[in-house]
């Protein structure tokens, strides 16, 4: 093979490389997932904490101006409890944050700030979460908070937020 073809080979190599890595920044994720022995992965990734007044269809609204962002929601939660308190607080795991925070600001946001979480891919069995709980238990980590859904018939996916994040998945990942 020529010099020249080896070379333009390596390049497109070096730079699909460079775009898996853009495509994680964007999604927020610090840290490379690594497959523990327990056949999950765990990596870093932030949310977007928003807190709204609550009204009817807030999260059609919600849902509307981040898709109008061209913003990929990738794990949400929405709460509100309008009989006893009149906010609504939605938790957001997107592929691009500012532009994220940029349309829930335009759409009225109260209050908006972000945290880090961890991502923790199991497979879809029985017991995969409370493994992932216990390792985290058994390494003094409290977690403060989780949610979780399939997002595939063979996996399932928990964004959890815990007092220490970082340590949290360093025993994830010695599991």
């Amino acid at each position: 093979m020529a010099k020249a073809a080896k070379k333009a080979i390596l390049k497109k190599a070096t730079t699909a490389k460079k775009s898996g890595a853009v495509a994680k920044k964007a999604a927020g994720s610090s840290r490379a997932s690594k497959k523990g022995a327990l056949g999950f992965t765990a990596r870093t990734a932030k949310e977007i904490t928003a807190t709204f007044r609550d009204s009817i269809g807030l999260t059609a609204k919600v849902a509307a101006a981040v898709a109008a962002a061209k913003v990929n929601i990738l794990a949400a939660t929405g709460v509100s409890a309008s009989g006893m308190r009149k906010n609504a607080t939605f938790n957001l795991v997107v592929d691009d944050f500012v532009k994220a925070e940029k349309a829930l600001d335009k759409i009225g946001a109260e209050d908006i700030h972000e945290s880090s979480i961890i991502m923790v891919e199991t497979p879809n069995k029985v017991g995969a979460l409370q493994k992932v709980a216990k390792i985290i238990a058994d390494a003094g980590i409290d977690i403060y908070y989780f949610y979780a859904t399939t997002s595939s018939g063979k996996t399932a996916t928990s964004v959890i937020k815990t007092a220490d994040d970082k340590k949290a998945i360093k025993a994830l990942q010695e599991a």
